[in-house]
């Protein structure tokens, strides 16, 4: 038996950072090597994501932020985020054994002590972190449940390049979406978004007016928007809808990633007489409500990769003093598709 280490390193936040997180606002911990109770499982952590919104969690008054499933951050906490794990010990009678994998949400740590509640096994054999950990189940939802892609429709998806709008591209074309739009604020990506992930358009938001380039892009107009961003890409997706256009909102990197801090409001001025006129219906969707959803996308995964191209789309980061980094890179813009660290 493997002699296991009597510590183990977390990142834990060391001060509210004032504008984008820094390496330098977070602190590598050694602590103590947690001791699972009775009813948790000991997980040695093997890849854990690092999202965006660990900066609207960790600034000031996050925990009045209802209805978000991230808890709120503050110095002195261990972050956490999706991990996937190797588990060490388990209750009896939980049908877990040393060396299965669990997916759970104490990421940000080397090893966790885990309510057996919240571990949720994986299928045997290799594990592949992006498509766990990944968004790719986030988009897929949104597109056959938050709304229903219809043949031949004119789709636009903001942040076109992240974590879920990498995913959302490419799950739009195959459920037969006829031309597809991304918006970035890199121009360094436009040419990998339209050779890897399919898009047929891209634009690029921060100089001209979103309405203007979106119109652009469909002169026809659209048929669904994915709403990542909120804020002015969400005003000029209503300007620029077709009759019966849906929109399905999840995010609002608008407000997370606002240039003096990240915020709880996302204020956006919409034209109701054309929500009306155009009967434009919007609906502010989370995955986590469908939670089939999961089980659902890795079948349709496993068979688009069978039968076609279909980019998991990652950067990857190793170690976890890395982790502080990756964060910080995510959140300015430099990275594609899912950020995870490797222990």
């Amino acid at each position: 038996m493997t002699t296991l280490p009597t510590t183990s390193r977390e990142v834990k936040l060391l001060r509210r950072p004032g504008e984008t997180p820094a390496p330098t606002d977070f602190e590598i911990r050694v602590c103590p090597m947690p001791q699972a109770s009775a009813q948790e499982v000991l997980v040695r952590n093997r890849w854990f994501r690092v999202s965006i919104s660990a900066r609207l969690m960790m600034s000031a008054g996050a925990e009045d932020i209802k209805g978000i499933p991230f808890p709120p951050i503050k110095p002195g906490d261990t972050l956490a985020d999706g991990a996937i794990g190797e588990v060490i010990s388990a209750p009896a009678g939980s049908g877990l054994q040393p060396g299965d994998l669990v997916s759970h949400h104490f990421g940000w740590r080397e090893y966790a002590a885990v309510p057996l509640s919240l571990c949720v096994p994986l299928a045997p054999g290799p594990a592949d972190p992006v498509a766990y950990l990944g968004h790719g189940w986030t988009a897929y939802a949104a597109l056959t449940r938050g709304v229903q892609v219809r043949q031949g429709d004119t789709v636009f998806i903001s942040s076109g390049a992240g974590a879920i709008g990498s995913m959302a591209g490419q799950i739009a074309r195959k459920l037969g979406a006829g031309h597809i739009i991304g918006s970035t604020t890199s121009p360094g990506k436009v040419a990998w978004m339209k050779a890897e992930l399919g898009y047929d358009s891209v634009i690029v938001t921060g100089r001209l007016a979103s309405a203007e380039l979106l119109a652009q892009a469909a002169p026809q107009g659209i048929d669904v928007y994915v709403d990542i961003v909120g804020g002015e890409q969400l005003q000029a997706a209503v300007e620029v809808a077709r009759e019966g256009a849906r929109f399905v909102l999840l995010g609002a990197l608008s407000a997370e990633l606002a240039a003096k801090g990240a915020t709880k409001v996302a204020p956006v001025e919409l034209d109701s007489f054309q929500l009306i006129l155009k009967g434009i219906s919007m609906r502010g969707y989370s995955a986590d409500n469908d939670a089939d959803a999961f089980k659902e996308w890795l079948q349709r995964l496993g068979e688009w990769q069978q039968h076609g191209n279909m980019q998991l789309v990652s950067s990857k980061f190793t170690g976890i003093e890395n982790a502080p980094l990756a964060l910080h890179e995510a959140c300015m813009g430099k990275l594609k598709g899912l950020v995870y660290v490797e222990l």
